[in-house]
């Protein structure tokens, strides 16, 4: 119970205040009782659905935050949240419609609670774009985790060590990205080629932005520290952190439309998600989790690029959330019960050749 508290005594409140909303906005709305709680009943799915498809999210997120300090590991919980919710879960969403159809903001609010139809529709006419940032970007994020030659922990070993190889090899996972890049654009049509390719480059010079911004603030706070300064900056990893968590939610904002097309709905559901992947962000980082189980992390990384892949495909094939997110629950699951086999035949204080 004070476990409960402690990691997720934020986010329950949280979801009260979020529930509240939905009854209160469905009362308003609907003015039935059935017709609240059928409201009431897609925001409780959404936030469900959205915690079930994130795990992986939060076993990155806590392979960046283990190295952060305790300051910006509560920054990331609650300045975070707020791009995290309003950002991607509602901002984001009204400026899809906003530049699609050339409104202002106030016009684009207007349309998403006055036609939500119409609000669906120009949301999802963007997903060829956002499936080749959001695909290109994640697919970045995993492939940089194993083209590395200095990583000695193996899961998948034959496949694993094989990537290692090419890390001598510069950009080699730009290479093979801007490959598959190719090969589906191929597919489609030319303007939507057009669109993803261009997305998918701006994900690709994003990833390499950000891991260079983080790159020089690293170099810098080791300058510091070489001249005796005390240095508690998390900034780089702030940034980074943010910037994937959006690339988690691109799919499953369009995905959410599946349920409901009323963003208030949305907003509320995914939001409440959103709050409780970074309580198991928190958890994950404080229990030191990631060290107890050797292979999670190689599990997340993994389902990061069947995601990033996943999102690129779909970009001229649609494929359910239902089957990205028991893909990743799989390989996840998969790396815990290699983690535990592991412990068991290798009980503490035994060292283990690299695998």
């Amino acid at each position: 119970m004070d476990t409960l508290k402690r990691f997720y005594g934020l986010s329950l409140i949280f979801t009260l205040i979020c529930l509240g909303l939905g009854v209160w906005y469905g009362a308003e709305s609907t003015g039935t009782m059935s017709g609240t709680a059928q409201m009431l009943w897609i925001i409780v799915v959404l936030s469900v659905l959205e915690i079930s498809l994130s795990f992986d999210n939060a076993v990155v997120n806590a392979s960046v935050l283990k190295n952060m300090d305790h300051v910006w590991q509560r920054r990331f919980l609650t300045w975070g949240i707020l791009f995290a919710v309003f950002g991607m879960r509602i901002v984001f969403p009204l400026a899809i419609v906003a530049i699609a159809a050339g409104l202002g903001p106030i016009d684009a609010v207007n349309l998403s609670l006055n036609d939500p139809l119409e609000y669906e529709r120009i949301v999802s006419s963007a997903h060829i774009g956002i499936a080749g940032f959001g695909g290109a970007f994640l697919a970045m994020v995993g492939l940089k985790f194993f083209f590395d030659g200095e990583k000695d922990i193996h899961w998948i070993g034959t496949i694993e060590r094989f990537l290692g190889r090419f890390a001598a090899l510069p950009a080699a996972e730009i290479a093979l990205l801007l490959l598959a890049v190719w090969g589906i654009s191929l597919t489609l049509e030319s303007a939507d080629a057009l669109t993803f390719v261009v997305a998918a480059i701006l994900g690709l010079v994003t990833f390499i932005a950000v891991e260079g911004v983080s790159t020089m603030l690293e170099l810098h706070e080791e300058k510091q520290r070489l001249l005796g300064a005390a240095v508690r900056s998390g900034l780089g990893g702030f940034l980074y952190l943010n910037i994937l968590d959006a690339s988690f939610s691109f799919d499953g904002v369009i995905g959410a439309f599946a349920l409901s097309n009323n963003m208030i709905v949305i907003a509320l559901g995914l939001s409440i998600g959103a709050m409780f992947v970074r309580s198991m962000t928190i958890h994950l980082v404080e229990k030191g989790t990631l060290a107890q189980y050797r292979y999670l992390e190689h599990g997340a990384f993994w389902a990061i690029i069947v995601l990033g892949g996943i999102m690129l495909l779909s970009a001229r094939w649609h494929i359910p959330e239902t089957i990205t997110g028991l893909i990743g629950a799989i390989l996840i699951g998969l790396s815990l019960c290699w983690s535990v086999r592991f412990n068991r035949t290798h009980p503490e204080g035994d060292v283990a050749p690299a695998e």
